[in-house]
């Protein structure tokens, strides 16, 4: 017996009934686990039947009536529209007034793709060598991908004699994430971009055909198909959702767009059974697009790369502060690319101000006061906190000038460069169409970085500045004043203080700002 026997496309005909009003569902009543077989479509002697093609053409329509028939239920007005003409992008919306609080849709558990369904069909001892190439890839974090992968490829495999095959052949072909673009359109990109887009394709790379060629339940034909086997990572890693631990793709679940504006449409929810449910969080009005979370609100250069489109409704943006040397302390006081913010307003997040301060009286060799600072944030002492920032804030506030100057000078060049062939239309749209893409992220970045220039710098001249510093100096013996001067380059010139020893090493173990001008 093949393991997807284990995994069976149940029918609901005989617990549901084409006339069973959507509205009648409830969530609360216990519900009985399904036991019927669904009828198997018809065959096809092509065990590929689905291209892959990026210019490909989605069957949405089949799709649409398939949903009808197998028991997947849609709030009336529920429809799936196209973003262009050739139907890239198909994103669910509302042509009706939906209350708040209403069943969206309905999907049976049996429908749904998992990768805990999944490992426990073909996890089997045959498997070992195919999770040892795993293994050799460094890929076993992505195990639960990896199994998704594999039971997606049976049934593409099985052609039109898959229960599932006009969701399969409904599924994007073209995408715009990192592991769609071009050597080019990567090296348009900002550094952390360029980052992210590299964990992502590296990630790719090592799902490749070769992760598949032990594979016992896949043909010799299916593991050499390189494209295929890459267009199905693209559908696991941009189409499935954590649920309690499991990875499920849900068809037409998954027609679901996505939005940072922190008001969702809908918000998904599977009962006891398994089977899921979106419900609407508030009056929807006719018109709307049905919008989740995919999380990451935070993180547009991530989305960017994982799924493929520019998050313009985000109210922040990663700082894009990137240091070599990171010890733990900057760690807890916020040094992640989730905490590192630039808000949409301008306004800077507190951990880019404590991580710039920590960063300072370390440069400076200030133990002391570095030590006072995580001593009040691990204790909440906000008033000693923001005393510090009070006082280091022209040279935090200097720090932060600097590096947004220096990015923004980095993102101009790399404008630059992609202009040099983004204005060639037609050899962009063959060659390199993520390009325009790329462009707009740039520009986004770029205006989150000028709004909190403006915000923290009302003089664009701030650099013309010289500040005049009073620093006291002290060992373990002694302590003495120097007086320094700071220039616009946060280059520093003290005169007086405790000196230097023979070796050329500083005489003082702390230095501690008296006053500034």
């Amino acid at each position: 017996m093949r393991p997807e026997t284990l995994i069976q496309l149940l029918g609901l005909a005989s617990t549901l009934s084409a006339a069973t009003a959507f509205t009648s569902i409830d969530p609360l009543v216990a519900r009985r686990p399904r036991t019927h077989s669904c009828p198997a479509l018809q065959s096809t002697t092509n065990p590929l039947a689905i291209n892959v093609n990026e210019i490909a053409e989605r069957d949405i329509e089949s799709f649409e009536r398939w949903s009808n028939e197998v028991g997947i239920q849609k709030a009336p007005g529920f429809v799936l529209k196209s973003a262009d003409r050739y139907s890239k992008n198909v994103y669910a919306m509302t042509v009706q007034d939906v209350a708040s609080g209403s069943p969206v849709l309905y999907v049976p558990e049996e429908l749904i793709f998992s990768s805990n369904k999944a490992m426990a069909a073909y996890r089997t001892p045959e498997m070992a060598a195919a999770e040892r190439q795993l293994e050799t890839f460094d890929s076993v974090s992505e195990l639960r991908q990896y199994y998704l992968m594999v039971q997606l490829l049976v049934e593409i495999e099985r052609g039109t004699d898959s229960p599932w095959y006009p969701w399969l052949n409904s599924l994007p072909r073209y995408f715009e994430n990192a592991v769609s673009m071009s050597s080019f359109c990567v090296n348009c990109l900002p550094p952390l971009m360029r980052k992210l887009n590299e964990k992502e394709r590296g990630n790719q790379q090592s799902l490749n055909e070769w992760a598949f060629s032990k594979v016992p339940y896949l043909s010799d034909e299916t593991k050499a198909n390189e494209a295929l086997i890459k267009w199905v990572y693209q559908i696991v890693y941009t189409r499935s959702f954590e649920w309690e631990g499991d990875l499920r793709i849900v068809p037409m679940g998954d027609m679901f767009d996505h939005t940072s504006n922190g008001s969702p449409e809908v918000m998904p929810w599977y009962d006891e059974y398994g089977n899921y449910y979106a419900y609407s969080q508030f009056d929807i009005p006719a018109g709307s697009p049905l919008r989740m979370t995919y999380g990451h609100e935070t993180r547009p250069s991530f989305l960017l790369a994982r799924y493929g489109f520019l998050d313009e409704e985000g109210q922040a943006t990663h700082c894009k502060l990137i240091f070599e040397n990171v010890d733990d302390d900057l760690v807890e006081l916020g040094y992640s690319e989730e905490r590192m913010l630039f808000y949409s307003t301008g306004e800077v997040s507190e951990e880019v101000w404590d991580v710039l301060l920590y960063r300072f009286l370390d440069q400076t060799n200030n133990v002391m006061e570095k030590q006072t600072l995580m001593n009040a944030f691990r204790n909440e002492d906000y008033d000693t906190k923001n005393m510090l920032h009070e006082t280091y804030y022209p040279y935090t506030s200097a720090m932060l000038m600097e590096h947004i100057d220096n990015f923004l000078v980095e993102l101009d060049k790399l404008q630059k460069k992609a202009e040099t062939i983004g204005k060639v239309e037609v050899y962009v749209k063959n060659e390199h169409p993520r390009l325009p893409l790329i462009m707009r992220h740039n520009e986004f970045i770029k205006d989150a970085f000028l709004k909190v220039k403006s915000m923290y710098s009302p003089d664009e001249n701030w650099r013309d500045a010289t500040m005049r510093v009073t620093v006291l100096e002290c060992n373990i013996d002694e302590c003495a004043e120097a007086e320094c001067v700071v220039d616009e380059m946060g280059n520093w010139e003290c005169e007086g203080g405790l000196g230097y020893n023979e070796d050329g090493t500083e005489r003082a173990t702390s230095k501690t700002i008296m006053q500034y001008e």
